[in-house]
């Protein structure tokens, strides 16, 4: 029995050794390709958390928080541009800068710049400098308030008690604290004249130190004092104003004084006021797109350039619509701000509203200028005859109300002259 049964278990054992060692016949076999569609099972992955969206979000909150910033802070700059602005326009002779600045946008946006990747940025040129300007007039004003109650309050003690230990105190601490406060002022200015400059005397006696071991801060100080000087463009915009102003008078001053004509509804001089208000209908209707050209090309002539201007309207005609009932509508109301003029030292509270009606103007008709400098072709006729439709009667209402300015302003007959949508920008 047990040798049978090893010669047994030796068969099989041979018969399972033949059938390891021979290979497997695989010419019957056929791979039949098999798309993948999941390398990995749902079950095992779906509840665990995903990495990327946690840096996403922090990358969406990190980018609102960025152009919030921007935002504000273009905000702050235009603010203190118009504040700016508006202290310059009332200021006589000086406010020619104010209208050439006004041009110098309008001429930004005339030339297609801002269309060209320069941006909106391009509209509102140098408010990083007039902001500066701005943050140091508060600035200095918010540093003198002290000082200024402080002389406020030896004053009264002089009157009170003149020699007492107190009136002699008090004066002292005055002159201690004016010089302190100059001292804070001029180095706040030296540091740039940034609004944080002047709440932060311990910072700037440090940063006094490390220039004083530099000795580089005179060579620094003139470059961008010089830089900051050349980026407001002074002349060139004041000459700009000047050509500006001219050029638009030459073109309302007859018809102006037409209108301007009769004293009363009587007399023969009616019919010469009726004659110059048909003219200015036309005329302020270009006015927009000559400026506009005028500020794009920054020559005599381009101001004169009438069948080019047309020939724009025609091929932008709501564009240039727009522009004019935009002139209308944020000119008119100006007139109502003269009613009573405030002294002249205020007269900047006035000229703010005026900064911020006409430069919306200006924008819009560079903007419109610009679309019609684009297209090649007129518009359809339809349109063209739209926008006049519409532009005629708001102009005609316009020069009649301008019949009752001279009874609302304190310059009397003189307000129909002044043209704020397209002269100075101001209210004298």
């Amino acid at each position: 029995m047990t040798s049978f049964a090893n010669s047994g278990g030796s068969k099989e054992n041979n018969r399972m050794s033949e059938h390891l060692q021979s290979p497997p016949d695989t010419s019957e076999l056929r791979l039949e390709p098999v798309e993948l569609t999941k390398f990995y099972d749902e079950s095992l992955v779906e509840d665990s958390p995903d990495p990327t969206p946690p840096a996403r979000q922090r990358g969406l909150l990190w980018g609102m928080f960025a152009a919030l910033f921007r935002a504000i802070r273009f905000v702050y700059r235009l603010i203190g541009a118009v504040l700016v602005l508006a202290v310059v326009a009332a200021v006589p002779i000086v406010n020619f800068w104010v209208l050439g600045y006004l041009l110098d946008a309008q001429g930004r946006v005339a030339r297609g710049r801002v269309a060209g990747g320069g941006g909106w940025r391009d509209a509102f040129p140098d408010i990083a400098s007039l902001s500066r300007i701005a943050s140091i007039g508060v600035g200095i004003s918010l540093c003198l308030l002290p000082l200024r109650l402080l002389a406020g309050l030896a004053a009264d003690a002089r009157l009170i008690s003149a020699g007492s230990t107190a009136d002699v105190g008090l004066h002292r601490a005055v002159i201690v604290a004016a010089v302190l406060v100059a001292v804070h002022i001029y180095l706040a200015l030296a540091r740039g004249g940034g609004l944080s400059c002047f709440f932060r005397p311990l910072k700037n006696l440090r940063w006094l130190r490390k220039q004083i071991r530099n000795g580089q801060y005179l060579e620094v100080a003139d470059r961008e004092t010089r830089a900051f000087i050349a980026s407001l463009r002074i002349r060139e915009r004041w000459w700009l104003g000047l050509r500006g102003f001219l050029t638009g008078l030459a073109w309302l001053i007859v018809p102006t004084a037409m209108f301007a004509a009769a004293n009363s509804s009587e007399g023969g001089l009616v019919a010469v006021t009726i004659a110059g208000g048909l003219l200015l209908i036309p005329v302020l209707s270009w006015m927009p797109l000559l400026q506009a050209r005028f500020a794009a090309e920054r020559r005599w002539r381009a101001a004169f350039e009438l069948r080019t201007v047309r020939r724009i309207f025609r091929r932008a005609p709501i564009a240039g619509t727009l522009a004019v009932i935009g002139t209308l509508v944020l000119s008119l109301p100006l007139y109502l701000a003269k009613v009573v003029l405030p002294p002249r030292d205020a007269m900047w509270m006035v000229t703010i509203v005026f900064i911020v009606s006409i430069w919306p103007v200006k924008l819009l008709s560079g903007w419109a200028y610009q679309r019609g400098m684009k297209r090649e072709t007129d518009a359809w006729w339809g349109l063209r005859w739209l926008g006049r439709g519409v532009m005629l009667p708001l102009l005609a209402v316009y020069v009649f109300l301008l019949l009752f300015t001279p009874s609302l302003g304190e310059h009397g007959k003189w307000v129909l002259f002044e043209h704020h949508g397209f002269l100075l920008p101001v209210p004298f």
